[in-house]
């Protein structure tokens, strides 16, 4: 099974911390579209997720983690998974065998 990444450990730390999403946004230096993908939880870089860390002082494990894919079960029966890549076109579809 496929695996993305989730930051819900990010939005819930900043839930403890009593802190905005654009505090953040300003604390770190990351860009408006950056943190909308971390709130859609899509792949940002590597350095956005570095510069997180250093702003709350916290290792990459504490805001970040891989989880499975969740599958969903079409009228038709088949089994699909939705892919969450960086595609322009936004979610889609992929029949898996």
């Amino acid at each position: 099974m496929k695996r993305k990444m989730s930051y819900k450990k990010l939005r819930k730390l900043l839930i403890d911390r009593d802190m905005k999403r654009t505090d953040l946004r300003k604390d770190a230096g990351i860009s408006s579209s950056s943190l909308a993908k971390l709130g859609k939880d899509e792949n940002v870089t590597t350095d956005v997720l570095l510069r997180i860390c250093d702003t709350l002082d916290v290792d990459l494990n504490d805001i970040a983690e891989t989880v499975q894919e969740e599958e969903e079960t079409l009228e038709t029966g088949t089994v699909a998974r939705r892919s969450h890549g960086t595609s322009h076109r936004g979610a889609s579809m992929s029949r898996v065998d």
